[in-house]
């Protein structure tokens, strides 16, 4: 079984920036693709960002476009998710997720996910 291993998270201002890492346990076809969800309280899980690890190709949720960057090192082997320009509806548990494609994470189909962090982002 695949662990993904979260780390960051915390509080924040808004406008300011964090930063999340997630490293998996292993890597299988199954790990192809990496990415990040969030859930705010009261709604549903949603996608966020993902990216290859061959290649580098990513896509993001129209809500965070231009203000994350989600980014691997291959060498680490992390994922990392840069947050930037932080909103209070921003504020959310994130959690790190693994699978085949991006297609089929954006779809919501996710071989693992990590434990989830919490992001608080105060007005």
């Amino acid at each position: 079984q695949v662990q993904l291993v979260e780390s960051g998270g915390g509080w924040v201002q808004a406008g300011g920036s964090m930063r999340l890492s997630c490293a998996p346990s292993a890597f299988t076809i199954r790990t192809s693709a990496m990415g990040w969800f969030r859930q705010a309280p009261g709604k549903e899980r949603e996608f966020v960002a993902a990216i290859v690890w061959t290649g580098g190709s990513t896509n993001y949720a129209d809500s965070v476009k231009g203000r994350f960057t989600i980014s691997r090192d291959n060498a680490k082997n992390t994922v990392y998710l840069q947050m930037n320009s932080l909103k209070p509806e921003d504020t959310a548990v994130y959690y790190c997720a693994a699978t085949r494609t991006v297609l089929t994470m954006i779809s919501g189909v996710v071989d693992y996910w990590g434990q989830g962090t919490q992001v608080t982002v105060s007005s």
